[in-house]
């Protein structure tokens, strides 16, 4: 247990306690933080070096491993102090007998604990820090009352009382000095408290089995010392014990074990039989203290136990309030059936999901751990998207911090037709259906499936979303928000560019059916086929992009205006409708409008007006306006 070199560069008396988390595994680590005591964290502001690595030669981490070990060890053979002191004290034959030797290999091991105690660096509650000096370690322990106590208790008194004497004596007073050992009860106590902060163990069967160690302990503790009463007083026939078994002093100590166990039991139930009752009034008054402790005690059980039962269904109270608060609220709105059901399958499947969600868990992590378990979950979703494929590393896992996971039960909307667009997804499990409305009557288009996208579209061209999409079944999606979006866009001019040209080549796949319903974006798709129609290749590159990138402004800075735009003057409107306005996105110079209105309508154009023919600020220009250029 304690490091048998020194480190090659001086130490401290005092250092934190958390770099010898790390040291290596033949002092032992600790592979599980939160069994450790909140006491041995360092203090905010601590300097950690490699210098502190090492404890002093014949020193012990409080936290070693094996250290560990050693005191779980000594918790089992305080389970058998709590058992054989009341019992050596009840049964005084058993203290001289077959339990002697037993007794003092036990107070052997724990007069080895206490010397190793000694060599124990402990934490300096004023500065956080471990001590290493011997003599300060020593000093603390010696002034403090656990080292008289633990002396005490381990010292064998009747075993030293034989050697001095060389008799063997039953005398009382050697009982009620084995109860010292009740003092290592403590250890049990600070040895369920760390099980209980262990997350490896269960908190519930932790917490019961310490509520059954503690029954058992006042079980056996109160029976032993009734059975004591009944040996000592002067007439044993008016005992309980005597009134029953006459020569019981001298039958077997199992049998007289047995029956007052027995009446333990049945005075802590409150069953009372009657057959085994108080004779004496010294018997009569530790019944009477014995059923007082024993209210408390059952208070403090069934207090524990209902807590235990309580925290385990405080979820299903908790969901079915949140149910029935829906179902008034229905109620009192009149709302329709099939609403109705809709709110009750979101709030059910919200419960039923919490644990896969764990919203309130990732908001209290770290922003690296919790972008490392997004990636884990997410990243393969989103680097498959037809809008991110070929988007570098970077671009990807800044994206995916901004994320939020949702679930949505079957038959439900994520995207209402013409709603704002705030928000585009990506399907991570499950399906759901695009569906649109015409003349107050449903139409299904398409079906989209896992790691497909949709609401990108009304985000990109800052338009009304064009669909309404709605789940086909249980179904996991991640929301990405456009203003985080764009606000990564922004700086990564490659990646920007990589993301138009996948969502051009998306356009160019939808169906007729959904270009149909989107204007804008079908008027968009023809200039740009008849530009690359018209214009070799390598001029229509550059053109294309100017495109992308005037059409998709919203992408890389806030949306900009939608105008009109009219390729002759304002008096002078042609017959034909050859030269029908454009609605396109205004651009941030007058140079860039006149590039935009030449790719339209075929001609540059050197003046611009209004409708009124009066000059044009762009900066003072509203959603469609009619500009005139010629």
């Amino acid at each position: 247990m304690s490091e048998t070199t020194r480190s090659p560069m001086p130490l401290s008396e005092t250092r934190s306690p958390m770099p010898l988390l790390f040291r290596r595994h033949s002092s032992g680590e600790i592979r599980n933080l939160a069994s450790l005591s909140s006491s041995l964290l360092p203090a905010f502001g601590t300097v950690m070096g490699e210098s502190s690595v090492r404890l002093k030669r014949f020193l012990i981490a409080p936290y070693d491993r094996r250290y560990r070990l050693w005191q779980a060890f000594l918790v089992v053979l305080v389970v058998y102090s709590a058992w054989s002191s009341p019992f050596e004290l009840a049964f005084s034959k058993a203290s001289t007998g077959a339990l002697l030797p037993v007794d003092l290999v036990v107070d052997a091991f724990f007069a080895i604990d206490i010397i190793l105690t000694f060599f124990v660096a402990y934490l300096d509650k004023s500065t956080y820090l471990l001590v290493e000096e011997h003599k300060k370690i020593a000093f603390r322990y010696v002034t403090n009352l656990w080292f008289p106590m633990d002396v005490a208790s381990t010292l064998p008194f009747q075993a030293i009382y034989r050697v001095v004497t060389g008799k063997t004596s039953r005398a009382q007073v050697f009982g009620f000095l084995n109860l010292l050992r009740l003092w290592r009860l403590r250890r049990v106590s600070k040895f369920f408290s760390r099980l209980e902060k262990d997350t490896r163990f269960s908190y519930f069967w932790t917490r019961y089995f310490k509520l059954i160690c503690v029954t058992l302990f006042a079980v056996h503790s109160a029976g032993c010392f009734y059975y004591w009463l009944a040996t000592r007083y002067h007439n044993s026939e008016s005992t309980w014990m005597g009134a029953n078994i006459p020569d019981f002093k001298s039958r077997s100590i199992w049998l007289g074990y047995t029956y007052s166990m027995y009446w333990s039991i049945v005075t802590l139930s409150t069953v009372g039989y009657g057959d085994l009752h108080a004779v004496n009034i010294e018997e009569k008054i530790f019944t009477i203290f014995y059923m007082l402790f024993n209210i408390g005690l059952t208070a403090y059980l069934i207090g524990n136990m209902t807590n235990l039962i309580v925290h385990t269904a405080v979820r299903t109270f908790v969901m079915r309030d949140a149910i029935n608060e829906i179902l008034r609220y229905a109620k009192k709105n009149r709302l329709p059936e099939g609403l109705r059901e809709q709110m009750l399958a979101h709030l059910t499947l919200k419960f039923k999901t919490a644990e896969l969600q764990q919203e309130q868990v990732l908001e209290d992590l770290p922003k690296a751990i919790r972008s490392s378990i997004l990636q884990q979950l997410f990243r393969t979703s989103l680097e498959n998207s037809h809008l991110f494929k070929g988007v570098s590393d970077d671009f990807i896992v800044q994206l995916v911090s901004e994320i939020k996971a949702e679930y949505f039960p079957p038959k439900v909307d994520i995207v209402i037709q013409n709603e704002i667009p705030t928000d585009f997804y990506i399907i991570v499990s499950g399906a759901v259906d695009v569906v649109t409305y015409k003349n107050g009557m449903e139409q299904f288009l398409s079906k989209l499936g896992s790691q497909q996208m949709f609401g990108e579209i009304g985000v990109i061209f800052n338009i009304p979303q064009p669909f309404t999409v709605r789940t086909k079944r249980l179904s996991q999606v991640v929301r990405i928000s456009h203003h985080h979006f764009k606000q990564l866009v922004q700086p990564l001019h490659e990646d920007g560019k990589i993301i138009h040209t996948n969502f051009i080549q998306h356009l160019k796949g939808l169906k007729n059916e959904e270009l149909a319903e989107m204007p804008l974006v079908s008027e968009f798709l023809d200039d740009l086929i008849s530009e690359e129609a018209s214009m070799n290749e390598a001029g229509a590159q550059d053109q294309q992009e100017n495109e992308i990138f005037t059409t998709t402004s919203s992408l890389s800075k806030t949306p900009s205006t939608r105008v009109i735009i009219h390729g002759y003057q304002p008096d002078h409107k042609p017959k034909s409708g050859g030269n029908a306005g454009k609605l396109i996105h205004l651009p941030d110079s007058v140079e860039n409008l006149l590039s935009i209105a030449e790719s339209k309508f075929g001609r540059r154009g050197t003046t611009i007006v209004m409708a009124d023919g009066s000059q044009v600020d762009l900066a003072a220009l509203r959603e469609d306006d009619h500009l005139y250029i010629f």
